[in-house]
């Protein structure tokens, strides 16, 4: 009896050793092997994402206004500027609400896709002149799951427009050109501080629309 039960666990870690790491997908929508997903339940994959990216965003930005401690008055003072000021969007819940389906989806990708640039040459700063002690995982992290969340929103926007639950709509997502900014260690210091301050209320303003988007269009569900 005891050498059955050796064979028998031989066999199953041998199973087990043979069998595919599973590695987690939280968008896996529209992908080949990927399983189809109701619209709500793609919703509910996009909103977690998109949470934890605002996550990992309010991290960075709190691990660099750690490090300004000193200078906190002195950035104080200084107005916050966003690359993103140009994109309207709503300033609240009931102005959100108030906007069609198609303008807030549309804001959603506007958003994102104007934070593609500005991230990768902020995580090519931090690989070759890391003077901000930032974690460059967490750049780089917070980098791809942009990506990844514009994406996400795509397949959910074009499975509303299956359902026929949102009209076409043809956007203007072009990325805004890149600056060369000039060779000035202060400017980089308040322009790295701008960046993460607009990166954290950017996640959270793609976060809340996304929910408002949800509670429009699958309002049975969670709302």
């Amino acid at each position: 009896m005891p050498a059955f039960t050796t064979t028998v666990k031989t066999v199953w870690i041998l199973l087990c050793s043979l069998a595919p790491p599973v590695v987690p997908s939280p968008l896996c929508a529209g992908a080949p092997g990927c399983p189809v997903m109701s619209l709500a339940n793609l919703f509910d994959r996009v909103i977690q994402h998109s949470a934890r990216m605002h996550g990992i965003s309010s991290d960075l930005h709190q691990e660099f206004e750690q490090q300004l401690v000193p200078s906190r008055n002195h950035i104080g003072r200084v107005s916050r500027t966003c690359h993103t000021s140009s994109i309207l969007t709503p300033t609240d819940k009931e102005n959100a609400q108030r906007m069609t389906r198609e303008e807030l989806t549309e804001v959603i990708l506007k958003l994102l896709v104007a934070w593609t640039d500005p991230l990768w040459h902020f995580q090519q700063r931090l690989k070759h002149q890391n003077d901000l002690n930032l974690s460059e995982d967490k750049a780089e992290q917070v980098g791809r799951m942009v990506h990844e969340l514009h994406s996400g929103v795509q397949k959910m926007a074009q499975k509303m427009q299956m359902l026929g639950m949102i009209g076409n709509f043809v956007s203007g997502l072009s990325s805004p050109d890149p600056q060369t900014p000039p060779d000035s260690s202060e400017w980089h210091q308040l322009q790295s501080s701008d960046l993460l301050h607009c990166l954290r209320r950017d996640s959270n303003k793609v976060l809340n629309y996304l929910k408002i988007l949800k509670c429009r269009i699958v309002p049975q569900h969670g709302c």
